[in-house]
């Protein structure tokens, strides 16, 4: 009993750390590599002085280009969380991060040669590979993330996303305008993909039972308060597909996970064009306008989850109402300012950047709010949760830019992307608000494997094991005495 009490925060440096800065690393990488088509795509599209080839893409076109990596990305979402609820997840990391920085590294080639058709192919198989990054990272938090210092470590690992937004977006400007043009963008998020490979291979490990580097003392600290269960023992853990469909907290979670897909992707793929159509901004610029909200989300995540875990640790409210709490933050602050946004007229560069700020900046909450409560709900099978939602969320990014071409006819108009903007309210609103009402913040029940023998097995069991004992005793001569 003494050891399960003695979970008291370790704040010594050790190597959950490591895995969860490595973590961090993978997400600045994936995202940047994501973003760097929504940049690119305007520099390949406009003639260039040092003679890189322009392509004479229509808006549908480019829309297209931007919504087929998820057609890759949704495939791969629930496979990938049930094998590393079963497997872990260094190997799927690893693979995920190799074949994107691959992909990466050829499609300037195959643009040149097969055209859009080829881009798409490109932007599809680098969906693919990425569909395996997030369920395995979730699993991942799960079993190296201690209760007390799981929302810390969870935003961490989450905001990577906005650090390579924020460097892509301000780096693609720059290197598109550069003598190296547009295909350096892929060329650096490749070599930066392969760079992070060797380093994961390396140090990285699915469980702190796993690790060759970590020490015994860490790893019981973790083991004993983590709440997950050993991957050899999940590997004979069925999963329980019945109770996570009925359950009311998982839908909450699958809910608010795609109703942030569809406004926070709206904003994502469509803010470099927005800010070129409507506001009229240079590229070079664009990149560094555009990044701004997502700086001001990077730094406001850590204020959030920081201030999530001070209210969990001080036990000033529950798990369940601090998770409400910031998805709200999330969601509804962003569509308050999402409907502001929406009526500043066009030619007012500062005011609109402000107001995309503040949106943007806003969602920094949800790592805190429905991001992490996969893993509340079930640590054993965060990963497979967190493929569905991911899988599910992610049908609704890519409804984010085939929403832009059929709503949007001018795109110099900025009545007709007011449209676009009433919809990503709707949907934070009405999402959220299922969130706030279904949410738990307690451990499923399905969440531990229930034995599958009876008592009247146990007692044959033991009436087998007695019978053993005594036959053999028999062959020995020992029943006679």
């Amino acid at each position: 009993m003494s050891e399960v009490t003695n979970t008291k925060p370790d704040s010594s440096f050790g190597m959950r750390h490591v895995i969860i800065f490595l973590l961090f690393l993978s997400t600045v990488t994936s995202y940047a590599t994501r973003v760097s088509m929504s940049l690119a795509i305007v520099a390949m599209t406009k003639p260039n002085k040092y003679d890189f080839p322009v392509f004479a893409w229509e808006q549908g076109i480019r829309d297209t280009i931007l919504s087929s990596f998820f057609w890759g990305y949704i495939v791969l979402q629930i496979p990938s969380g049930l094998l590393a609820g079963r497997f872990g997840g260094k190997m799927l990391v690893l693979v995920s991060m190799v074949l994107t920085g691959i992909v990466n590294l050829f499609t300037p080639l195959l643009a040149t040669k097969g055209d859009w058709i080829a881009v798409c192919a490109c932007r599809i198989l680098m969906g693919l590979s990425q569909g395996m990054l997030y369920p395995s990272i979730h699993g991942l938090i799960g079993q190296w993330s201690p209760l007390s210092e799981r929302s810390r470590m969870g935003t961490i690992v989450y905001s990577g996303s906005q650090l390579g937004t924020i460097i892509e977006m301000v780096v693609a400007g720059w290197l598109s305008e550069s003598r190296w043009g547009w295909p350096s963008v892929f060329y650096v998020a490749g070599v930066t993909c392969l760079v992070f490979s060797v380093l994961w291979f390396i140090f990285g490990a699915s469980t702190p039972g796993t690790s060759r580097w970590i020490s015994k003392e860490e790893k019981k600290f973790i083991e004993l308060s983590a709440g997950a269960t050993d991957i050899n023992q999940s590997k004979k853990m069925p999963t329980p597909w019945k109770k996570i469909w009925t359950s009311l907290p998982f839908w909450a979670i699958l809910l608010a996970h795609c109703g942030q897909s569809l406004g926070f992707w709206t904003l994502l793929t469509e803010m470099p064009s927005y800010m070129d159509k409507v506001l009229g901004v240079a590229i070079k610029d664009n990149g560094i306008y555009s990044a701004l909200p997502y700086a001001a989300m990077y730094i406001l995540s850590f204020v959030f989850s920081w201030s999530a875990d001070f209210l969990l640790n001080r036990n000033m409210l529950s798990h369940g109402a601090t998770r409400k709490i910031f998805n709200t933050i999330s969601f509804w602050g962003p569509a308050i300012a999402l409907l502001g946004l929406s009526y500043i007229p066009a030619g007012h560069v500062p005011l609109a950047v402000a107001m995309l700020t503040v949106t943007v900046g806003l969602n920094g909450a949800h790592y805190v709010g429905f991001l992490i409560s996969h893993i509340d709900l079930s640590p054993n099978f965060a990963s497979t949760l967190m493929g569905i939602t991911n899988g599910c969320g992610n049908i609704f990014s890519i409804m984010a830019p085939l929403s832009v071409t059929l709503v949007v006819q001018d795109e110099t108009s900025a009545s007709e992307w007011r449209k676009v903007f009433f919809i990503s309210i709707a949907f934070y609103f009405l999402s959220n608000l299922f969130f706030i009402l279904f949410f738990s913040g307690n451990v499923q029940p399905w969440n531990e494997p229930k034995p599958t023998a009876t008592i009247e097995d146990g007692v044959k069991h033991k009436e087998k094991e007695e019978k053993q004992q005594s036959s053999d005793k028999e062959a020995s001569g020992e029943h006679k005495f």
